[in-house]
C-alpha cells in the first residue's frame, strides 16, 4: 500500500504526521498488549500514509515495544510453552527470513486502487490473510470456544508462527491463534506472548541486520524519520503502561474477543493488500 499526503520537508505535514502516528501508536499499543500482536501491521499502514518511511522504522518501534512488554510481564510467562512453542519458532524464523529474499519479487495476484490508496495482493499475503481469518473464527464464534489446541500442537504452532514471522514479520497473529486456545489466564497469556515475541524477533533480526549491512534492506536515513520513530516509540510505551494497568481487570472472554477481532482485521488487511 502506498499513499503520501504530505511531503517529508513540509513542517505542517510533519507535525500532523507526528500527531497522528503518536495517537495511533498509543492507542494500538494499549489494545494490542492484550492480543500480543497487531502493532506492527497497523503501524506500517499508518507510517506509509503520512511518510515515505522504510520498513525498518516500524521494526524498530516494534522491537522496543516488545522489549518493554517483556520487562514488565516476563514473570507471568509459562516456561513449558516457551520451550515447546518457542524453540521451534526460533528455528523456523531463520528459514522464513532466508526465504524472504527468494519470494520478494513474486508477481501480485491482483492490485486495486481507491483514491490515493494502491493495494497490492501477493500470493503470500493472500495465503496468510486467509489462514489468519480462519483462525479468527475460533475466537469469534461462540460454539467454537470450547475447541482447544492441546499441548501436542505447540511445536506445530511455534514452527508456523516463527516461519511466517521470519518471512513477513507477522508472527504474532499465528502465535495468538494457538495460545488463545490454551485457556491461559490473561496475565499468563500476555506474558508468554511477550517473551516469545522477543525470541523470534532476536533471531529474524540477525538475518535482517545482515541484509541492512549488505545494502539489501534500507534503514532510517533522515532526521524527520528518526523523529517519527522516537515519537512512535514513546507513545507506544505509554500505551503499554496503560494496557498493563487495565490487564488486571481483564477476563479470558474479553481477551478472546480482542484477539478474534484483531485477527480478523489483520487477516483481511493482508488478504486485500492493505497491510
Amino acid at each position: 500500500m502506498s499513499m503520501r499526503l504530505f511531503s517529508g520537508g513540509a513542517f505542517t505535514g510533519e507535525v500532523l504526521s507526528i500527531i497522528v502516528v503518536g495517537v495511533v501508536a498509543f492507542a494500538v499499543a494499549a489494545l494490542t498488549l492484550f492480543s500480543g500482536f497487531g502493532l506492527g501491521s497497523i503501524l506500517v499502514a499508518t507510517f506509509v500514509v503520512f511518510f515515505p518511511v522504510e520498513v525498518a522504522v516500524s521494526a524498530a518501534v516494534h522491537l522496543a515495544y516488545n522489549m518493554l512488554k517483556t520487562a514488565l510481564l516476563h514473570r507471568e510467562s509459562v516456561p513449558r510453552i516457551l520451550v515447546r512453542f518457542g524453540v521451534p519458532a526460533v528455528a523456523a524464523s531463520f528459514i522464513g527470513a532466508l526465504m524472504l529474499a527468494r519470494l520478494a519479487g513474486q508477481s501480485p495476484v491482483f492490485t486495486w486502487q481507491a483514491g490515493g490508496l494502491e493495494a497490492v495482493v501477493t500470493p503470500l499475503k493472500f495465503l496468510m490473510g486467509a489462514l489468519i481469518v480462519g483462525f479468527a473464527v475460533f475466537d469469534l464464534v461462540p460454539r467454537l470456544h470450547s475447541v482447544r489446541f492441546g499441548s501436542r500442537w505447540l511445536p506445530v504452532g511455534g514452527a508456523l508462527s516463527g516461519f511466517f514471522g521470519g518471512l513477513s514479520g507477522h508472527q504474532g497473529a499465528f502465535r495468538a491463534a494457538f495460545l488463545s486456545r490454551l485457556g491461559l489466564e490473561p496475565a499468563a497469556y500476555v506474558g508468554t506472548q511477550a517473551v516469545l515475541a522477543i525470541m523470534v524477533d532476536a533471531s529474524r533480526l540477525l538475518v535482517y541486520g545482515a541484509a541492512v549491512y549488505t545494502g539489501h534492506m534500507a534503514m532510517v536515513s533522515t532526521p524527520a524519520q528518526w523523529r517519527l520513530v522516537g515519537v512512535a516509540a514513546i507513545c507506544a510505551f505509554g500505551g503499554v503502561f496503560l494496557g498493563w494497568r487495565l490487564l488486571r481487570r481483564a477476563t479470558v472472554p474479553v481477551v478472546r474477543l480482542i484477539v478474534g477481532y484483531l485477527l480478523l482485521l489483520v487477516g483481511l488487511g493482508l488478504a486485500t493488500g492493505i497491510f
